[in-house]
Protein backbone atom coordinates (compact mmCIF):
# COMPACT_ATOMS: atom_id res chain seq x y z
CA UNK A 1 0.00 0.00 0.00
CA UNK A 2 1.21 3.56 -0.49
CA UNK A 3 2.01 5.99 2.01
CA UNK A 4 1.88 9.79 2.35
CA UNK A 5 4.20 11.18 5.32
CA UNK A 6 3.67 14.90 6.94
CA UNK A 7 3.95 15.97 10.79
CA UNK A 8 1.92 17.72 13.21
CA UNK A 9 3.12 20.09 15.70
CA UNK A 10 0.81 19.63 18.78
CA UNK A 11 0.89 21.78 22.52
CA UNK A 12 1.56 20.50 25.67
CA UNK A 13 1.03 20.87 28.97
CA UNK A 14 4.24 19.89 30.05
CA UNK A 15 6.27 21.88 28.19
CA UNK A 16 6.94 22.89 24.23
CA UNK A 17 4.96 21.85 20.90
CA UNK A 18 5.10 18.34 20.48
CA UNK A 19 6.07 16.97 17.00
CA UNK A 20 4.07 13.99 15.73
CA UNK A 21 5.57 12.03 12.44
CA UNK A 22 2.29 10.56 10.28
CA UNK A 23 2.82 7.71 8.33
CA UNK A 24 -0.90 7.53 6.28
CA UNK A 25 -1.62 4.44 3.69
CA UNK A 26 -3.46 5.94 0.48
CA UNK A 27 -5.65 3.81 -1.88
CA UNK A 28 -5.73 5.57 -5.47
CA UNK A 29 -9.42 6.25 -6.41
CA UNK A 30 -10.48 5.86 -2.63
CA UNK A 31 -9.90 9.32 -0.77
CA UNK A 32 -12.86 8.78 2.18
CA UNK A 33 -10.91 5.57 3.00
CA UNK A 34 -10.84 5.27 6.83
CA UNK A 35 -8.43 2.90 8.32
CA UNK A 36 -7.29 1.93 12.33
CA UNK A 37 -4.68 4.11 14.05
CA UNK A 38 -1.28 3.14 15.82
CA UNK A 39 1.02 5.26 18.14
CA UNK A 40 4.25 4.00 17.86
CA UNK A 41 6.85 5.39 20.73
CA UNK A 42 10.31 5.14 19.30
CA UNK A 43 13.27 4.08 21.83
CA UNK A 44 15.26 6.68 23.54
CA UNK A 45 16.64 8.53 20.47
CA UNK A 46 13.26 9.65 19.12
CA UNK A 47 12.40 9.31 15.71
CA UNK A 48 15.22 8.03 14.22
CA UNK A 49 15.66 5.98 10.62
CA UNK A 50 15.02 2.76 11.99
CA UNK A 51 11.85 3.75 13.75
CA UNK A 52 10.32 5.76 10.78
CA UNK A 53 10.65 2.32 8.42
CA UNK A 54 8.96 0.30 11.44
CA UNK A 55 6.17 2.73 10.76
CA UNK A 56 6.19 2.67 7.17
CA UNK A 57 6.40 -1.12 7.52
CA UNK A 58 3.24 -0.50 9.60
CA UNK A 59 1.74 1.84 7.70
CA UNK A 60 2.18 0.30 4.31
CA UNK A 61 -0.16 -2.89 6.05
CA UNK A 62 -3.24 -0.89 5.70
CA UNK A 63 -2.93 1.93 9.48
CA UNK A 64 -2.12 5.12 10.16
CA UNK A 65 0.97 5.63 12.40
CA UNK A 66 1.38 8.08 14.45
CA UNK A 67 5.00 8.43 16.23
CA UNK A 68 5.89 11.43 18.90
CA UNK A 69 8.58 12.84 19.49
CA UNK A 70 9.14 12.00 23.06
CA UNK A 71 11.49 14.39 24.19
CA UNK A 72 10.04 17.51 23.45
CA UNK A 73 10.22 19.62 26.43
CA UNK A 74 13.94 19.18 26.17
CA UNK A 75 15.43 18.96 22.51
CA UNK A 76 14.38 19.66 18.86
CA UNK A 77 12.27 16.70 16.94
CA UNK A 78 15.38 15.65 15.67
CA UNK A 79 16.68 11.84 16.78
CA UNK A 80 19.61 11.67 18.89
CA UNK A 81 22.75 9.80 17.30
CA UNK A 82 23.17 6.19 17.87
CA UNK A 83 26.45 7.16 19.48
CA UNK A 84 28.04 7.20 23.37
CA UNK A 85 26.65 11.01 23.48
CA UNK A 86 23.33 10.45 21.59
CA UNK A 87 23.05 7.47 24.03
CA UNK A 88 23.86 9.03 27.18
CA UNK A 89 21.56 11.96 26.39
CA UNK A 90 18.56 10.20 26.03
CA UNK A 91 19.47 7.94 29.14
CA UNK A 92 19.44 11.33 31.05
CA UNK A 93 16.07 12.84 29.20
CA UNK A 94 14.26 9.10 29.99
CA UNK A 95 14.78 10.08 33.87
CA UNK A 96 14.48 13.74 33.52
CA UNK A 97 11.18 13.44 31.76
CA UNK A 98 7.60 13.44 34.39
CA UNK A 99 5.74 9.83 33.86
CA UNK A 100 2.85 12.00 33.24
CA UNK A 101 4.49 14.05 30.81
CA UNK A 102 4.80 10.45 28.92
CA UNK A 103 1.17 9.69 29.49
CA UNK A 104 0.04 13.03 27.92
CA UNK A 105 2.26 12.43 24.97
CA UNK A 106 0.05 9.29 24.82
CA UNK A 107 -3.40 10.90 25.16
CA UNK A 108 -2.47 13.68 22.65
CA UNK A 109 -1.28 11.18 20.02
CA UNK A 110 -4.36 9.03 20.28
CA UNK A 111 -6.67 12.45 20.32
CA UNK A 112 -4.93 13.44 17.26
CA UNK A 113 -5.55 9.74 15.26
CA UNK A 114 -9.10 9.76 16.49
CA UNK A 115 -9.54 13.80 14.99
CA UNK A 116 -8.94 12.71 11.72
CA UNK A 117 -11.40 11.99 9.32
CA UNK A 118 -9.70 9.03 7.74
CA UNK A 119 -9.40 7.13 10.91
CA UNK A 120 -12.38 4.05 12.03
CA UNK A 121 -11.62 4.84 15.53
CA UNK A 122 -10.00 2.07 16.29
CA UNK A 123 -6.63 2.51 17.79
CA UNK A 124 -3.52 0.39 18.59
CA UNK A 125 -0.32 1.51 20.20
CA UNK A 126 3.43 -0.60 19.71
CA UNK A 127 7.20 0.81 20.54
CA UNK A 128 10.37 -0.39 21.15
CA UNK A 129 12.86 -0.33 24.60
CA UNK A 130 11.74 3.22 26.01
CA UNK A 131 8.74 2.87 23.09
CA UNK A 132 7.94 -0.53 24.19
CA UNK A 133 7.42 0.82 27.81
CA UNK A 134 5.34 3.51 26.64
CA UNK A 135 2.81 1.17 24.55
CA UNK A 136 2.24 -0.48 27.52
CA UNK A 137 1.46 2.54 29.58
CA UNK A 138 -0.76 3.72 26.24
CA UNK A 139 -2.82 0.23 26.93
CA UNK A 140 -3.55 2.02 30.51
CA UNK A 141 -6.45 4.17 28.22
CA UNK A 142 -9.02 2.15 27.18
CA UNK A 143 -9.25 3.54 23.62
CA UNK A 144 -6.57 1.07 22.76
CA UNK A 145 -7.62 -2.02 21.91
CA UNK A 146 -4.34 -3.70 21.44
CA UNK A 147 -0.53 -2.91 22.08
CA UNK A 148 2.78 -4.72 21.11
CA UNK A 149 5.51 -4.15 23.16
CA UNK A 150 8.59 -4.60 22.24
CA UNK A 151 11.30 -5.13 24.79
CA UNK A 152 9.97 -2.53 27.25
CA UNK A 153 12.70 -1.59 29.37
CA UNK A 154 11.81 0.03 33.02
CA UNK A 155 9.05 -2.06 33.20
CA UNK A 156 10.08 -4.75 36.05
CA UNK A 157 12.33 -1.65 38.17
CA UNK A 158 9.69 0.82 38.01
CA UNK A 159 12.69 3.26 37.31
CA UNK A 160 10.52 5.02 34.23
CA UNK A 161 10.79 9.03 34.65
CA UNK A 162 11.66 11.55 37.00
CA UNK A 163 12.28 9.78 40.62
CA UNK A 164 12.85 6.11 38.81
CA UNK A 165 9.10 5.60 40.48
CA UNK A 166 6.37 4.73 37.46
CA UNK A 167 3.41 2.99 38.48
CA UNK A 168 2.90 1.13 35.52
CA UNK A 169 2.91 -2.53 36.96
CA UNK A 170 0.35 -1.42 39.53
CA UNK A 171 -2.26 0.16 37.50
CA UNK A 172 -2.15 -3.26 34.75
CA UNK A 173 -6.15 -3.44 35.75
CA UNK A 174 -6.97 -0.98 33.89
CA UNK A 175 -5.12 -2.71 30.61
CA UNK A 176 -8.73 -3.33 28.85
CA UNK A 177 -7.16 -4.23 25.34
CA UNK A 178 -5.04 -7.09 24.36
CA UNK A 179 -1.06 -6.92 25.01
CA UNK A 180 1.80 -9.12 22.92
CA UNK A 181 5.28 -8.74 25.00
CA UNK A 182 8.38 -9.50 22.92
CA UNK A 183 11.61 -10.14 24.58
CA UNK A 184 14.81 -11.98 24.06
CA UNK A 185 16.48 -13.85 26.42
CA UNK A 186 19.88 -12.51 25.71
CA UNK A 187 18.08 -8.80 26.72
CA UNK A 188 20.63 -7.83 29.99
CA UNK A 189 17.96 -4.13 29.88
CA UNK A 190 14.91 -7.04 31.23
CA UNK A 191 16.73 -10.00 32.87
CA UNK A 192 15.06 -13.53 33.27
CA UNK A 193 13.60 -12.16 36.71
CA UNK A 194 12.33 -9.09 35.18
CA UNK A 195 10.12 -11.03 32.87
CA UNK A 196 8.91 -13.38 35.28
CA UNK A 197 7.62 -10.25 37.16
CA UNK A 198 5.84 -9.05 34.36
CA UNK A 199 3.90 -12.64 33.18
CA UNK A 200 2.83 -12.88 36.68
CA UNK A 201 1.80 -9.47 36.90
CA UNK A 202 0.03 -10.05 33.85
CA UNK A 203 -1.25 -13.30 34.75
CA UNK A 204 -2.92 -12.50 38.32
CA UNK A 205 -4.93 -9.41 36.72
CA UNK A 206 -6.57 -11.22 34.17
CA UNK A 207 -4.80 -9.66 30.89
CA UNK A 208 -5.56 -11.16 27.72
CA UNK A 209 -1.30 -11.41 26.56
CA UNK A 210 0.82 -13.08 24.96
CA UNK A 211 4.55 -12.97 25.89
CA UNK A 212 7.44 -14.31 23.66
CA UNK A 213 11.11 -14.89 24.48
CA UNK A 214 13.04 -15.33 21.58
CA UNK A 215 16.04 -17.59 22.53
CA UNK A 216 19.41 -15.86 21.29
CA UNK A 217 17.78 -12.35 20.64
CA UNK A 218 19.19 -9.55 22.04
CA UNK A 219 18.09 -6.43 23.02
CA UNK A 220 16.62 -4.21 20.59
CA UNK A 221 16.87 -6.60 17.66
CA UNK A 222 14.41 -5.70 15.55
CA UNK A 223 16.34 -1.57 14.98
CA UNK A 224 17.39 -2.49 11.78
CA UNK A 225 21.17 -0.67 11.53
CA UNK A 226 24.13 -2.17 12.78
CA UNK A 227 25.84 0.33 15.41
CA UNK A 228 25.26 -2.10 17.98
CA UNK A 229 25.68 -5.38 15.68
CA UNK A 230 22.02 -6.40 17.67
CA UNK A 231 19.97 -6.30 14.81
CA UNK A 232 18.26 -9.63 13.55
CA UNK A 233 15.95 -9.43 10.62
CA UNK A 234 14.83 -13.31 10.10
CA UNK A 235 13.18 -13.11 14.13
CA UNK A 236 12.17 -9.50 13.50
CA UNK A 237 9.87 -10.43 10.74
CA UNK A 238 8.42 -12.71 12.65
CA UNK A 239 7.01 -10.60 15.35
CA UNK A 240 6.07 -8.47 12.87
CA UNK A 241 3.68 -11.23 11.81
CA UNK A 242 2.88 -11.34 15.32
CA UNK A 243 2.06 -8.07 15.40
CA UNK A 244 0.22 -7.53 12.04
CA UNK A 245 -2.34 -10.86 13.48
CA UNK A 246 -2.96 -8.98 16.53
CA UNK A 247 -3.31 -5.35 14.97
CA UNK A 248 -5.68 -7.31 12.07
CA UNK A 249 -7.76 -8.89 14.59
CA UNK A 250 -8.14 -6.32 16.85
CA UNK A 251 -8.15 -3.25 14.99
CA UNK A 252 -10.37 -4.61 11.65
CA UNK A 253 -12.35 -7.07 13.40
CA UNK A 254 -15.60 -6.21 15.04
CA UNK A 255 -15.52 -8.65 17.72
CA UNK A 256 -18.08 -7.72 20.17
CA UNK A 257 -17.55 -7.12 23.90
CA UNK A 258 -15.86 -9.51 25.64
CA UNK A 259 -17.69 -12.48 27.58
CA UNK A 260 -15.82 -14.91 29.88
CA UNK A 261 -12.18 -16.01 30.34
CA UNK A 262 -9.36 -17.36 28.20
CA UNK A 263 -11.97 -20.21 26.43
CA UNK A 264 -11.67 -23.83 27.12
CA UNK A 265 -8.56 -26.10 25.34
CA UNK A 266 -9.58 -27.92 22.24
CA UNK A 267 -8.88 -31.65 22.80
CA UNK A 268 -7.90 -34.62 20.53
CA UNK A 269 -5.43 -34.86 17.92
Amino acid sequence: MLIKESSHDVPTKAGGDMRIFIFHPTVPNYPQAKFSGVVLFSEIYQVTGPVARFARQIASHGFIVAAPSSYHEFVSSEPLAYDVPGTDKGNELKITKEVSAYDEDATLSIDHLLSLPTCNGRIGATGMCLGGHLAYRAALDRRVSAAVCYFATDLHSRTLGKGKCDDSLERVGEIGGELVMIFGKMDNHVPPAGRDLIRKTLTDAGVVYSLYEVAWAQHAFIRDELSKGRYDPAISNICFSMLMEVFNRCLRSDLGPREGGGGEAIGGC
